[in-house]
């Protein structure tokens, strides 16, 4: 039974694929703004909440980037190893806690504080994924390993350190296409200038 105000209602959730991540084929009605009714049917990818990072380095003006294999891109676009921010899944973490643990897996630099940024939804017509965004100040001193990512989730990751206005540029070239790397490239590069 629909209550006053609510637009949408669920009719049926169904399950079409469940490994890693949840595919599910949602059905639903939905009153138009016109007052009409519709109802409609869409696939839904849910494979967790994540967290992202952009670490800068005040001193040096330097940033820390991932370059490692993403299948999806390399299926699109032949591309084999894609540049792009430091993340993981949440898995049931706190996100400070996992991008903590995130960075000194992948990138190999051990931090206590990182900062919250915001938290974003990138594809919200397809994906339920919420990314919480962070950055944090690093040195060569916070160095503890060379990363790489653990072995056994399949990663092979190279760490990447470049200037912030390098990262930029790497945007309008192409270099750098992911999104969520995109927003913080160009968040904290305008933060950096106030």
């Amino acid at each position: 039974m629909r209550t006053e105000g609510e637009r949408v209602r669920v009719c049926a959730i169904d399950t079409i694929a469940d490994a890693k991540g949840k595919l599910i084929s949602v059905r639903y009605e939905q009153r138009r703004r016109d007052g009409g009714q519709q109802v409609c049917k869409r696939e839904i990818y849910d494979n967790g909440n994540s967290a992202a990072i952009l670490p800068y380095d005040p001193e040096r003006k330097t940033v820390l980037l991932t370059k490692q294999l993403r299948l999806p891109v390399f299926l699109q676009d032949g591309t084999e190893r894609t540049l792009e921010a430091c993340a993981g899944k949440l898995d049931g973490e706190k996100a400070e806690r996992r991008i903590v643990k995130e960075m000194q897996e992948e990138l190999g630099y051990k931090v206590s504080q990182v900062e919250r940024l915001f938290e974003l939804y990138v594809s919200p017509a397809a994906i339920m994924e919420k990314i919480v965004f962070f950055t944090c100040k690093y040195s060569a001193a916070n160095k503890v390993s060379d990363g790489g990512g653990l072995k056994d989730e399949g990663e092979d990751i190279e760490v990447v350190e470049t200037t912030l206005e390098q990262a930029a540029a790497m945007i309008a070239t192409g270099e750098i296409i992911d999104a969520k790397t995109v927003v913080l490239i160009q968040y904290l590069r305008d933060r950096v200038r106030l």
